[in-house]
């Protein structure tokens, strides 16, 4: 096969990623729109973004933070909790600018303290945001402390997700960040109301990467990364075309000093090249033609919106991801850090 060097696609969005607020939102947001023309920003800062107007709030730190030469829309998500009241899903729907409630199991991950302790919890809520059609964004793991941190996104669909699935049929959900082989062949067998997200990090890597030649902290996340095997389901699911499945990086930020310590944050940051890493990913599996769909076109139409209008162009060049990044204050490390990267969006 001839060798391509260059890729004009539609401008991808992110259905998944982290920006957190206050100074920090200039590093995030500016990194996000260099690429992404809307993101899916979770909503678990501290406090989280419980309602509406918490969104509303939040959306315009976000725009504010936003250099003037950059274009960049923010769809934004509410936090479940064990409280969140159908009213509460009436009105995030009503807003305008709440495009999903983000489920977090209490202690599965970062600021995830306020997280629902049972599903059943939420009930009320699922039936609302059934009813008002809003996208119920999952992080989906257990969080029992008898079962391995490898078996919990497994454990979590045997346990909750075929339950949600069955008791509310018409629910639009997205199975965010998955890591396992059993998670690509449950959204590939379910109805086309289920899709997924699949992150840079969990195309590129497998398990064996946190650990080569000692521990490299900025490899864990969560779900943390999975034997080879599942990673290779996961490539086979984001390049075959199936619009089941789709971007969302799952990008992290965490400062340089959370990381590297001992007991050392879970994220991978990826906003300041996201796109160039899964081109990456795709031009490994030898499927550049399938990148355009995952990235670019099944994301908008799950979420029921329309696709983006503008292009971006890839170029096949070699270059150098920096060893840090500002980060207000701090310095934050990004994934490749003082590694090269095959693919750039030309400017």
């Amino acid at each position: 096969m001839k060798s391509i060097n260059t890729l004009k696609i539609i401008q991808p969005d992110d259905w998944h990623i982290h920006l957190r607020d206050g100074k920090k939102l200039s590093r995030t947001v500016n990194d996000a729109a260099l690429q992404f023309s809307r993101a899916i920003v979770m909503p678990n800062l501290v406090p989280p973004i419980l309602n509406a107007t918490d969104a509303i709030k939040y959306k315009k730190r976000i725009l504010n933070s936003l250099e003037n030469d950059k274009n960049f829309d923010p769809l934004m998500v509410i936090y479940l909790t064990d409280k969140t009241s159908p009213e509460i899903i009436r009105e995030a729907k009503g807003s305008g600018i709440v495009f999903a409630a983000k489920y977090y199991p209490a202690g599965a991950t970062t600021n995830s303290s306020n997280g629902v302790t049972d599903i059943k919890n939420i009930y009320p809520a699922l039936e609302a945001m059934q009813k008002y059609d809003l996208v119920f964004a999952i992080h989906g793991e257990v969080t029992d402390s008898d079962i391995d941190i490898y078996d919990r996104e497994a454990k979590f669909i045997e346990k909750i997700l075929k339950q949600v699935v069955n008791d509310f049929p018409s629910l639009r959900i997205v199975f965010e960040h998955i890591s396992t082989s059993e998670a690509v062949d449950y959204v590939t067998s379910a109805s086309s109301n289920i899709a997924a997200t699949i992150t840079a990090h969990h195309l590129l890597f497998n398990r064996n990467d946190m650990f080569a030649g000692g521990v490299r902290p900025h490899y864990y996340c969560l779900p943390v990364l999975k034997r080879n095997t599942h990673q290779k389901a996961l490539i086979k699911a984001a390049t075959s075309g199936n619009k089941k499945f789709f971007i969302g990086t799952d990008s992290a930020p965490h400062s340089k000093d959370k990381k590297e310590n001992a007991c050392g944050c879970a994220g991978a940051y990826t906003a300041h090249a996201a796109i160039e890493m899964y081109t990456e990913a795709f031009d490994q599996a030898n499927s550049l033609d399938k990148l355009e769909g995952f990235t670019s076109l099944f994301g908008p139409d799950f979420y029921k919106l329309p696709r983006n209008k503008n292009y971006i162009k890839l170029i096949r060049k070699s270059w150098g991801v920096p060893s840090y990044l500002d980060y207000d204050k701090d310095k934050l490390t990004p994934l490749f850090a003082g590694q090269r990267l095959n693919w750039k969006i030309d400017s």
